[in-house]
């Protein structure tokens, strides 16, 4: 598979180009993930190759368009600069792999799952060939039959959708292994399919389908059921008879409980979707990709850029948005991403007919906070909400007529006279949608600037680099505005770092701390009144997270799912800081377990005999001697031994061993033990063989992954404050759907 550009045909780089300008962190994240590399992991390129390399290869459709109004050269430059200024990037893949032999560029695909084993696995197969060219895939789950269903051709027992959901995890595992960009997936589950309870407690355990996302998706039926506290029916696909029905509050209340617990499974409105299908005669849409902002039908695929707002602001007055050239910049962009369509090529032909015949983008936004503190506006506040109208409004508008532009030019997307535009006399447009708000975590480091639509989750932070060295970095706005109120200090910026808000800091002027919020001191509803403002003028979908403080309830989860169905957005992912650290079991009460219910685990008792091994490994305080005693070819408990030794360590490492074996003696798997243990650091780290031990409870993460694990590799676990980063340690944030990190640039989700 190769690109129809080659690095050799691209517009030669023009001298005199200017250097991209890089903000903090931008180089790293830029080295690590986007640079291209050699076969021995150097860098082949600079940043300013990085975007002529894009900008020339995107801008290279432009020949196959005999009526454009753009010369080759000349849009290429019009892009590079639209990216060395941060005023507007594509999404990863296209950073990654414009202009190269890989050639695909889209991050969102959709694939369907047949009620077949052929089917089940051709699905597999094609996401794994989509993860590896580096995009992430979407899944309904829904029409396979529910467990305990009798299999027509073999007279066999269905296992049901959540085994299936299981092995597609382990496929995705699988190809992360591989050494690729991370796989990342969303699966759904309609709320009326016989397996649904099962499905919505698919993720109790911490741990479990690491590599997915999951959605209930919910219909007007289903949430009209709750409304009136009635019953609603689970129905079979495959032969759509009534299995079942159950109380919809307390499914619902299930929902609220799981998200409560650990933000997993999220909703979305599976009518309110439908209702914006622009191309419904193709099909109904049941899935999304894996933040949930990109509905898309089987087989769709859809490439994405955001807008950077931070930059179309002249001063600080509530008049001085440069709307001029933000609708320039929209229009650029436009005619960027529909290149991106013609440059793309797709894992497969199914993908690249049905991407062809709608020609899906969706351009967004990014830098959404920092508009509003350089404009002096509270995140919090009913002006913040009405300028999100405003802007929102405004890009669509420009948007569809930038696609209008392009119609003209090329024609309108294949699938136009089938389409709802067609039916109600608008366009013709080139793209059946045109604006997504996605996340922008990664590409908010590249452009300097706050991520999606999300507030700041931190004013100030405290960065570890080398040798031991603090760098302390602060949101640029928020320093401009304390030198400007004559509040600046180090020793302020010292005490901000340390909390990363200011709203406790009484002695700053009220203006400040009513402007510069964070996402943990904004209410709940605020984040969902924001995301119905983008929604309301946004084709597909907005990622936005619910930040909840950890002493939310489950009532306030539910209010946010009420107030997200009633305001007309598409779905909504709630996350309660602290969560993923204490889960419960639920009791299946609608979601209000009591605490003496919470679950109790049965010691096993030891066995007169047992048979086991002991393995001797270096560590930064002598050799640890681990002996493990298995009982049916499992680990039941395990001694430490630590040679040459203070009797203060030796009594640490005895107590890791006696709370090992009971952690194991009391059912609780290797893979959780290993993961609470990997990653504690200590004062005398020492390497073995390819991997470094950072301490005696590392080295017994190390010995039990490598014995039972089978190559495996155990994410560190969150910790009881923020899950730290496994590439560079700092704390990873939750937002927009998903765990990123602030620092390097790593996300779960690809």
């Amino acid at each position: 598979m190769t690109s129809s550009i080659s690095l050799t045909s691209l517009p030669e780089m023009p001298a005199g180009l200017p250097e991209p300008v890089l903000p903090p962190n931008a180089e790293v994240v830029l080295t690590k993930r986007y640079l291209r590399k050699g076969s021995q992991g150097e860098v082949l390129e600079t940043p300013r190759q990085l975007y002529w390399r894009v900008a020339a290869a995107i801008a290279s459709e432009e020949a196959k368009y005999v009526d454009s109004s753009y010369s080759v050269e000349e849009l290429a430059l019009h892009f590079y600069d639209l990216m060395i200024t941060y005023r507007f990037l594509p999404n990863s893949p296209t950073l990654m792999n414009a202009g190269t032999d890989l050639g695909q560029l889209a991050a969102c695909f959709v694939l369907p799952v047949g009620d077949s084993m052929e089917e089940i696995f051709d699905a597999i197969k094609y996401a794994a060939l989509i993860h590896k060219s580096g995009g992430g895939t979407g899944f309904s789950f829904s029409r396979l039959r529910p467990q305990k269903s009798r299999v027509g051709s073999t007279g066999g027992i269905a296992s049901g959708p959540i085994s299936f959901l299981r092995i597609f995890n382990t496929a995705t595992e699988q190809v992360k292994q591989g050494g690729t960009r991370r796989g990342a997936n969303m699966g759904i589950l309609r709320v009326d399919h016989p397996d649904i309870l099962e499905f919505i407690r698919a993720k109790e355990r911490e741990g479990d389908l690491n590599n997915f996302n999951l959605s209930v998706g919910l219909t007007e039926v289903f949430m009209q059921a709750v409304e009136k506290d009635e019953e609603y029916e689970l129905v079979a696909p495959h032969t759509n008879q009534v299995k079942e029905r159950l109380k919809a509050r307390e499914v619902f209340g299930l929902l609220v409980q799981k998200a409560w617990e650990s933000g997993d499974p999220g909703i979305i409105f599976l009518d309110r979707i439908n209702r914006d299908n622009p191309t419904p005669g193709q099909g109904e849409i049941e899935s999304t990709n894996p933040c949930g902002e990109q509905p898309l039908l089987p087989y769709e695929a859809c490439n994405l850029g955001s807008i950077n707002l931070s930059r179309y602001i002249q001063n600080s007055g509530k008049d001085d948005i440069l709307w001029d050239e933000l609708k320039r910049d929209i229009h650029l962009a436009v005619r960027f991403l529909d290149n991106v369509i013609d440059a793309s090529r797709y894992p497969l032909d199914k993908i690249t007919e049905t991407v062809q015949k709608n020609r899906k983008i969706g351009l967004g936004v990014m830098g959404w906070a920092d508009m509003l503190f350089r404009l002096n506006i509270p995140y919090n506040s009913q002006e913040a909400l009405n300028l999100a109208e405003k802007v929102m409004h405004f890009i669509q508008f420009e948007a569809q007529s930038a696609s209008k532009t392009l119609a003209e030019e090329r024609g309108p997307f294949p699938g136009f006279a089938e389409s709802t535009f067609a039916e109600h006399k608008q366009g013709p447009f080139r793209n059946a949608t045109a604006t997504t708000i996605a996340p922008t975590g990664t590409l908010s480091i590249l452009a300097g600037c706050s991520s999606g639509v999300e507030p700041l989750f931190a004013l100030s932070f405290v960065r570890q680099v080398m040798d031991g060295e603090r760098l302390l970095e602060a949101n640029p706005w928020f320093e401009k505005a304390l030198h400007a109120a004559q509040c600046f200090s180090p020793k302020l910026m010292e005490e901000v770092a340390s909390k990363g808000t200011i709203h406790h800091l009484d002695y700053l002027p009220e203006t400040i701390r009513k402007v510069f919020v964070t996402a943990h001191d904004i209410q709940p509803t605020w984040h969902l009144k924001m995301q119905a403002a983008f929604q309301k003028f946004t084709d597909n979908a907005v990622s936005k997270t619910v930040n909840l403080p950890h002493e939310a309830t489950r009532e306030d989860i539910w209010q946010i799912y009420w107030m997200a169905y009633e305001m007309g957005c598409k779905g909504v992912t709630v996350y309660r800081d602290g969560c993923k650290s204490n889960q419960v079991l639920c009791t299946g009460d609608g979601g209000k377990p009591k605490e003496s219910e919470k679950a109790q685990r049965v010691v096993r008792e030891r066995p007169d005999v047992v048979y086991g091994f002991t393995q001797k490994v270096k560590t930064g305080y002598g050799f640890l001697y681990l002996t493990v005693n298995e009982v049916d070819g499992r680990p039941f408990e395990v001694f430490t031994t630590i040679g040459k030794s203070g009797r203060s360590i030796t009594a640490k490492a005895e107590a890791i061993g006696r709370l090992v074996s009971l952690a194991l003696r009391s059912g609780i798997g290797v893979e959780d033990i290993v993961s609470q243990l990997k990653g504690i650091g200590g004062e005398h780290p020492v390497f073995q063989k390819k991997d470094i031990l950072l301490s005696i409870p590392d080295a017994v993460s190390w010995i039990l992954e490598s014995r039972y694990m089978q190559g495996r590799k155990a994410e560190m676990t969150d910790t009881l404050s923020s899950p730290e980063c496994p590439e560079c340690s700092k704390p990873l944030i939750f937002q927009e759907g998903c765990f990123v990190c602030p620092g390097c640039g790593y996300t779960k989700c690809g």
